[in-house]
């Protein structure tokens, strides 16, 4: 059988004919010292072997059916894992540029969709491996699932056996593309039966005739209306350009503060993280002068399962207003708690894979306007809470850069032992002036945390 992308993985795979859309995830992990090359290689060779999706490149398939993985005959570790010398003196700054083209970067479409780079040199005698993935190989809660396999909990850990026996690349079947064909159509029906009944036509009407949804009525079809309705506009009137230039920042406060202050004004450290992104919203568009009430943000809430395969995309988008115009943090982590309750509670998350197959039929130049009208994408990702070793070297912390997906920026919070690592990623069409709302999205988190 054709190992055909879920409709969410496709989703992600066919965004990308608008470059803008490009959806490259990039890790920049920061170590005390160089790890040990041969080790290095090693766990990068074993993860090909573990985790399918590292030897595999997508490829078309008949005409109305999804893409495939393939697994490739000629894999070559080699080049998707380089090392090289930092540029000039390695400073911080050095790096980022190297994680901002990276960024901006796309991927042979001929091999396996990820790639990983070794900067030996840094100006403070450590070093730092920057690896990309395409966002159809894996969500970022999937990141750190594969991160598993390559890091230790000991600096000097145990042998881990001879490596695992190579994927094989499936012999071409007689008749395998009519099979699709008839599989493939299989599988939806399978799915759409075992959904609620109301919930297949809803998701069409939803993104087809969204007044007409709306009128229907029902719990499960108005929660799939507000998962899958159009955008008209952003809610930001300043930051509507879009171009492939990107900006990157990382920053840094304590998880446990941050934690804290989520709780005292009422919320979680997810509200208080919000909180904070918005309260810098705010102070930047006040600096232009542009007035603004709510911003439009998306999150992606994790649906994974212990069943699911590593890797892959296993988490929906939520979108939701937040009220940017509320002064007092307090009051605002209040406000974005009950507003992510609901949505964290929509219905809708149970037809991820239904929302995402009937996007797939819309036409790309819709699909990408309405990405486009997002504000923010802001996401959550729980990281490691111990301390732990890259081929040798200790960890001393990570930043996901993940794509923008048609949004002004998207901020992740990537969590390592007590801290909470940001990493920043700007669209230059949509913020010319970024370094002024870096500064303003640092005094946000600096307005959050004065609650403790």
């Amino acid at each position: 059988m054709a190992d055909s992308l879920t409709s969410s993985d496709a989703f992600m795979w066919r965004i990308e004919d608008d470059p803008r859309l490009r959806s490259t995830i990039v890790v920049l992990t920061l170590l005390d010292r160089c790890p040990d090359w041969p080790q290095l290689v090693d766990r990068f060779e074993r993860l090909s072997r573990t985790v399918p999706r590292f030897r595999q490149r997508v490829v078309p398939s008949a005409p109305l059916l999804p893409p495939r993985w393939e697994t490739v005959s000629d894999f070559d570790v080699g080049f998707h894992l380089r090392r090289v010398s930092a540029p000039g003196s390695g400073s911080a700054e050095e790096l980022l540029e190297l994680a901002r083209v990276a960024a901006m970067a796309d991927f042979d479409r001929a091999r396996p969709l990820w790639d990983a780079t070794l900067v030996d040199g840094l100006s403070d005698g450590g070093a730092a491996v920057l690896a990309r993935f395409n966002h159809a190989l894996s969500d970022g809660v999937g990141a750190v699932e594969i991160a598993r396999i390559l890091y230790d909990l000991k600096e000097r850990p145990e042998r881990r056996g001879s490596l695992p026996e190579a994927p094989k690349p499936a012999a071409a079947q007689r008749f395998g593309g009519l099979r699709a064909v008839v599989d493939y159509p299989a599988r939806i029906i399978g799915a759409a039966l075992s959904a609620p009944v109301k919930a297949v036509p809803a998701v069409a009407n939803a993104v087809r005739r969204p007044v007409d949804t709306v009128a229907a009525g029902g719990s499960t079809v108005a929660s799939i209306y507000r998962t899958a309705r159009p955008i008209s506009k952003p809610g930001s009137p300043i930051m509507r350009d879009r171009n492939l230039i990107r900006h990157v920042f990382t920053y840094e406060v304590s998880k446990s503060a941050l934690s804290r202050a989520g709780r005292l004004g009422g919320g979680s450290l997810n509200d208080a993280f919000i909180a904070a992104v918005a309260g810098g919203l705010r102070a930047y568009h006040e600096m232009h002068d542009a007035a603004v009430r709510d911003l439009v943000f998306s999150m992606p809430i994790n649906v994974r399962t212990a069943a699911d395969p590593i890797g892959g995309n296993r988490a929906t988008l939520i979108r939701f207003a937040v009220p940017v115009d509320i002064v007092d943090p307090r009051e605002r982590i209040q406000v974005i708690h009950a507003q992510t309750g609901r949505a964290r509670n929509e219905k809708s998350l149970a037809h991820t894979g239904l929302i995402a197959g009937a996007l797939n039929l819309m036409p790309r130049s819709y699909v990408g306007s309405a990405l486009r009208h997002v504000d923010v994408i802001a996401s959550n990702v729980p990281g490691f809470p111990v301390p732990v070793y890259f081929a040798g070297a200790p960890v001393r912390m990570q930043y996901a850069f993940s794509p923008t997906i048609g949004a002004a920026l998207n901020i992740t919070l990537l969590s390592y032992g007590d801290i909470c690592g940001f990493g920043i990623n700007i669209d230059g069409g949509a913020v010319p002036d970024h370094q002024e709302l870096y500064k303003c999205l640092v005094a946000g988190f600096a307005e959050v945390l004065a609650l403790t």
